[in-house]
């Protein structure tokens, strides 16, 4: 599946419009980022296609409503409920270029409520529009709060550990992504795939568990479904192929992890994607294999 990734225009003119299309040809869901170059309305526009929509919380709750009931109404089938970004991580590069959008570029999804635009600052615009913006009092009840104003199943994006899966679970969230925020927010956390295990262990099969970052390689789908991933979500490889070559580029990406994955099946013996299991792969923290004495 696509990762939610922001402000896809800077990467080509056609932005999320290409990677709805991309997306939907590969015969995959898309998620599109609340700070999206296009809006829930222009990407629905696109065309058929499965998408889920992913929402940071804002300190206006009337402009979280919003928000969700306009992807409802677009035909959006998932709300993906970022929590690992109550506050934003020190991006130093985005500090030394004092990032803003464009003059041409705004958060189309925020247009109409006059919160679409970066502003100019000694800092990142992007961090001051983030502590002038998100709520980070972010907490479980939210969870709770959006259920009562939509009946989208809810997947939160950003857990790491057993804890927080068990937590989620008791709150009802209808899916958990395993996800570092692609190692942008805090310095030194795990890897996903290392995170990936313990949570899917944690939650006992009641709900699916998606990994979200380092997706490379068809190989690396293999790895995270061994670890008993329900699916992955690539981020920069999409935006990448997205730079070079629009929409074709994207299509591309995605049919080769498709092609690699089914290779790297019919190496490994599996027949189906049922067939993948725990045996296939050995992990850094497995204990060693000791082979049978003839």
């Amino acid at each position: 599946m696509v990762a939610p990734t922001a402000m896809q225009k800077m990467a080509h003119p056609d932005g999320e419009y290409a990677t709805a299309r991309a997306s939907a040809a590969a015969g995959t869901i898309m998620t599109l980022s609340s700070w999206g170059t296009s809006s829930v309305e222009e990407v629905a526009s696109t065309g058929p296609g499965v998408r889920f929509f992913q929402l940071y919380v804002y300190k206006d709750r009337n402009v979280v409503t919003q928000l969700v009931k306009r992807a409802e109404k677009a035909g959006f089938k998932a709300i993906v409920l970022t929590v690992d970004t109550p506050r934003l991580g020190r991006r130093e590069s985005d500090i030394k270029n004092r990032f803003v959008l464009p003059p041409n570029l705004t958060l189309k999804n925020f247009d109409g409520l006059n919160l679409g635009k970066l502003d100019k600052t000694d800092d990142s615009g992007l961090a001051s529009y983030v502590a002038g913006q998100v709520d980070r009092t972010l907490s479980w009840k939210d969870v709770n709060w959006l259920k009562t104003i939509t009946p989208l199943p809810i997947i939160v994006k950003g857990v790491l550990t057993a804890e927080d899966a068990r937590i989620a679970v008791q709150h009802g969230v209808a899916g958990i992504i395993v996800s570092n925020h692609g190692a942008r927010q805090l310095d030194y956390v795990p890897a996903t795939i290392m995170a990936l295990e313990e949570v899917v262990q944690a939650t006992q099969n009641r709900v699916p568990v998606f990994l979200d970052g380092g997706i490379r390689r068809g190989t690396d789908v293999f790895k995270a479904l061994s670890l008993g991933a329900s699916g992955v979500f690539i981020g920069r490889p999409v935006v990448f192929s997205l730079a070079v070559d629009g929409e074709a580029g994207v299509r591309k990406t995605l049919q080769m992890l498709h092609d690699e994955l089914e290779l790297t099946m019919a190496l490994s013996g599996c027949r189906s994607l049922a067939e993948i299991t725990r045996n296939h792969i050995v992990a850094p923290w497995d204990p060693p294999r000791v082979s049978p004495k003839l």
